[in-house]
């Protein structure tokens, strides 16, 4: 299981991160966001993987975005056609499409098949993820697609428990947030090891 952990931007919380054992880890370009990048890091992930989030990308910010930081994924909200992320999927990019988990939110996956490489399914809210809130996982068993899915919204350490019950045969991993934050931006590392000790056995 991948183990995502987003919304990073200090050297040392991004080092402390990396080393309590996330496998993915994300930087945030929405500048609404309490978590957003403005500058490159002194200090980048060496072993996890790089993950540009966008929210309504445009193609030149995030070329050079990906240029900068060096990244080797992406993860786009909002407006994002299947043909843009297709187009980033064969620049050798892993292209995640985030989608709120509405009640029709199967209708919208259909079109990105074969053009993504993971979904993330996030709590609908206007704030485009970092809602700090959980929804209701069941709605995902609706999803029978041939594309991988990252788990999102509101996850804890309390949701371990409710995490090893849930079962889907395309789930990939769980992207870690707000629930393990101190401030935004500012991961308790301590906590996300807890979680990964905890998940993985």
């Amino acid at each position: 299981m991948i183990i995502k952990v987003c919304g990073l931007r200090d050297a040392d919380n991004i080092r402390a991160v990396e080393e309590a054992g996330a496998d993915w880890m994300g930087f945030i370009f929405y500048p609404r966001s309490p978590r957003f990048v403005s500058e490159v890091p002194t200090y980048l992930p060496q072993h996890a993987k790089r993950v540009g989030v966008f929210v309504h990308p445009q193609f030149r910010d995030v070329v050079e975005k990906v240029k900068a930081f060096g990244l080797q994924a992406v993860q786009f909200h909002g407006t994002a056609s299947p043909d843009m992320c297709q187009t980033f999927r064969e620049r050798g990019l892993t292209v995640i499409r985030a989608l709120p988990a509405t009640d029709d939110f199967v209708a919208e996956t259909a079109e990105y098949t074969h053009k993504i490489d993971y979904f993330l399914f996030d709590t609908p809210t206007l704030k485009f993820g970092g809602s700090g809130k959980q929804y209701d996982w069941s709605l995902l068993q609706r999803y029978l697609g041939p594309t991988p899915f990252l788990l999102s919204g509101g996850l804890s350490l309390q949701s371990v428990e409710a995490l090893r019950h849930f079962h889907h045969p395309m789930l990939a991993g769980y992207d870690l947030n707000s629930g393990f934050e101190t401030a935004p931006a500012q991961k308790d590392a301590a906590l996300i090891k807890q979680f990964i000790f905890q998940f993985k056995n």
